[in-house]
């Protein structure tokens, strides 16, 4: 199938062609051709004003809750949703079940998204059903596929077994991810400690629970010289730490969501349950800090943390709601909007560029010959966030009714195209 994309901006520093608008001719899943103005007949045409072209963005923390929770998600609605959203790789969490803690079940993984239009990765469970005692079998999952190797949402409580952990992946440069929480700090609380929770008179979860974790963590990969990889990163001082660890050569990195860069604790007024989040929103403060992090480089990349729940887990008090929300179909736009200031070429690489190099896979450029790995989105574009948009199986997002900055399109993966503006498309 011959596919082509006319007068796209190239965001590729890679690429000769970056900052250039060219065409691009696609041809069997492989770019045949890139030049100012092709003659060429193709099966598709894809125009859009003010469309950008960049290497496909990688989504490093989502779940697919296949198997055992379809109810809120499965592998085909997520892959709709990402491949909406403008990613061609996502690493699903092994918080499933069962849980992804052997080699069956990454191949379990494997084979049922291969026709799908998005490359899914799973990650392996760290320890056996995520229980924090013993650990899972990393070696061979990661020889069945398994690209990183974390327990999720249940982030390893015990030092000495996290520490055994980043001895083992070792063997093979595997990466460790780390959601840093400490339960046992603020084991009760509902939202982050601070004005706001003592206004709404709910218990308060401290950012020391997530500093904690993140010195013990970063102590254990200097003691290893091992990689470590912090999602979900939402403490200035944790940054701090983050950032101090990097300039002393430890191979530590970290993340952030969209909506922690978005939404503070102060919008919590109304008790919306889709703003209960792990880790919670934090003060205005802690947000902006979080924003300069992004800017000045110490956030290595975005992690949309889509975690999807059915209508009866968030449409109920808030103290027994679920914690998650899906973001992966609006993860561009809602960055976008929380940042700016942001430059595209930043962009590209907090979502493909820094994702790719951490955790050690190809790094596609837009060259001729090249394989087609393609984002598709538009900057000066606008995303109105409305429940028939969302491709994910749950809407539990905070992000409803909001118009936000900048548009994702779609992507081309292979010969898997998937564009959301059909009144662009010939």
């Amino acid at each position: 199938m011959k596919i082509l994309i006319q007068q796209a901006t190239i965001i590729d520093r890679l690429s000769p062609h970056n900052g250039q608008h060219r065409d691009i001719l696609i041809e069997n899943g492989r770019i045949k051709a890139i030049a100012q103005h092709l003659q060429a007949t193709a099966d598709k045409v894809i125009h859009h004003p003010g469309l950008h072209v960049s290497p496909g963005w990688v989504d490093i923390f989502s779940h697919f809750c296949d198997p055992g929770y379809e109810y809120k998600e499965t592998l085909e609605t997520g892959a709709n949703a990402a491949a909406a959203g403008g990613f061609t790789d996502v690493f699903v969490i092994p918080n499933t079940k069962p849980v992804v803690d052997s080699k069956s079940q990454v191949e379990y993984i494997r084979s049922r998204s291969a026709l799908l239009p998005v490359n899914i990765r799973p990650i392996g469970a760290l320890t056996k059903g995520l229980e924090g005692k013993d650990l899972a079998e990393m070696y061979d999952m990661r020889h069945s596929g398994a690209v990183a190797f974390s327990d999720g949402t249940s982030p390893v409580q015990s030092a000495g077994l996290l520490l055994k952990g980043l001895q083992y992946v070792k063997a093979f440069a595997g990466v460790v991810i780390q959601v840093p929480d400490d339960r046992t700090v603020g084991a009760n609380g509902l939202m982050n400690e601070g004005i706001v929770s003592t206004r709404l008179g709910l218990p308060g979860k401290p950012m020391m629970a997530e500093e904690l974790i993140i010195a013990r963590d970063i102590k254990l990969a200097r003691y290893t010289d091992s990689r470590l990889h912090f999602t979900g990163v939402s403490s200035p001082r944790g940054l701090e730490y983050i950032r101090r660890a990097k300039e002393g050569g430890l191979a530590v990195t970290c993340s952030v969501t969209p909506y922690h860069l978005f939404f503070t604790d102060a919008h919590l007024v109304n008790y919306d349950t889709n703003l209960k989040v792990f880790p919670p929103l934090r003060d205005e403060a802690s947000v902006t800090a979080l924003k300069q992090s992004v800017l000045d480089g110490t956030i290595d990349c975005v992690a949309s943390h889509h975690l999807p729940h059915e209508y009866d887990s968030k449409t109920i008090e808030f103290e027994y709601a679920k914690a998650g929300m899906t973001g992966l179909d609006i993860a561009y736009a809602a960055l976008r909007t929380a940042i700016p200031e942001l430059r595209v070429e930043r962009t590209v690489d907090l979502l493909s560029y820094s994702p790719r190099n951490i955790f050690g896979m190809e790094q596609p450029s837009i060259i001729e010959g090249g394989a087609a790995c393609l984002s598709l989105f538009d900057p000066a574009g606008t995303t109105k966030v409305e429940e028939g948009m969302l491709r994910s199986k749950s809407k539990n997002t905070a992000f409803l009714g909001q118009t936000l900055k900048g548009r994702a399109l779609g992507i081309l993966n292979g010969e898997r195209l998937v564009w959301s503006d059909l009144s662009h498309q010939s």
